[in-house]
């Protein structure tokens, strides 16, 4: 799937504001996090610098991404979980932000639990992300 600039940003921002909910950043989701930067075309360096800064700046706003397409927010809310469970256990603060960015996006909640579970039985298995499927254009 192809996607724009502003929805890799996007992604990318969201997965950031995610993992700061318990206040910590692990070692598994440091590695998640600069693989899907990488994938979304951003530098290592930047990816790292944003990571490392995302629970010091208290200024980033906190807001659920509205991406362009359902079918993004369901791929972001896939990897979200991904994410969420890396460490083998989401925070409860982690799932109410990951509801909030799927009812922003006109997310079924039923969806949105039946994924959940999902991802609670793979317990963060990131052999393959959603990530995985996109691609940058940064044609208009």
């Amino acid at each position: 799937m192809e996607i724009t600039v502003l929805d890799a940003s996007k992604y990318f921002k969201g997965l950031l504001l995610l993992i700061r909910k318990d206040h910590r950043v692990t070692d598994p989701e440091h590695k998640l996090m600069t693989r899907i930067g990488k994938r979304l075309g951003f530098e290592r360096e930047f990816c790292d610098n944003a990571i490392q800064e995302i629970l010091r700046n208290r200024y980033i706003e906190d807001t659920p991404p509205e991406f362009s397409s359902r079918e993004l927010a369901m791929m972001f809310i896939r990897d979200g979980l991904v994410v969420g469970f890396c460490d083998h256990e989401i925070d409860r603060k982690e799932v109410k932000w990951l509801r909030a960015v799927a009812a922003k996006n006109n997310l079924d909640p039923a969806w949105f639990d039946s994924e959940m579970e999902s991802a609670r039985g793979d317990c963060g298995s990131a052999d393959r992300l959603q990530v995985d499927d996109l691609t940058v254009t940064t044609s208009v």
